[in-house]
């Protein structure tokens, strides 16, 4: 998603920071990310300034990911519910507005504070936003890919049925291989 930077609403918006949570899972998701992979992720979604993202930012932010992705693991909007009133309650503060002292525009946070590190910031920001997008649509926020081959994570975008690929070569590719082990078991 290109940078948003100049625009406060759209930086802000709920479903850019669904989108930021599900670029950062899974940029998190490897075992050793990368700190500069984890930045452009955070720059692409509209962190402004020069982003410095250190090993243990990367660290606290991994824990964090590994957290929200059971958001979205569930399979119904029950589950998505269940599991962030499960991180809301343990890993979240009181609700407040900010405006990073006029820098932004008024927005939620549930983290500790503006200087609130990473890991915390990651957590409370994303499961704020996911939590709106299961409200308004009563269901699960986003899914992991259907893919043995692929973990990442991904936000619905609408009403119509859910993605379950990355991409069209992603789901032929698994057509063909369900497809190869269809006929090597001898069935048609």
């Amino acid at each position: 998603m290109p940078s948003t930077a100049d625009d406060w609403s759209t930086r802000h918006a709920v479903l850019t920071n669904a989108r930021r949570a599900a670029a950062l899972v899974n940029a998190l998701t490897d075992d050793r990310p990368d700190p500069a992979e984890v930045a452009k992720a955070l720059e692409a979604y509209g962190e402004v300034g020069t982003v410095a993202v250190t090993p243990q930012d990367v660290a606290e932010m991994r824990t964090a990911a590994v957290r929200l992705r059971e958001v979205f693991a569930a399979t119904d909007a029950d589950g998505a519910a269940t599991a962030l009133n499960r991180l809301l309650r343990e890993h979240a503060g009181p609700l407040r507005l900010t405006s990073h002292g006029g820098d932004s525009p008024w927005h939620p946070h549930i983290d500790r504070d503006d200087d609130a590190p990473r890991g915390e910031w990651l957590l409370a920001s994303s499961c704020v936003a996911l939590a709106v997008l299961v409200w308004d649509r009563q269901r699960p926020p986003g899914r992991i890919y259907a893919s043995a081959s692929c973990s990442d994570v991904f936000i619905n975008q609408g009403s119509g049925p859910d993605r379950r690929y990355c991409s069209r070569r992603c789901a032929t590719r698994e057509r063909v291989a369900a497809h190869r082990r269809q006929q090597g078991s001898g069935t048609s």
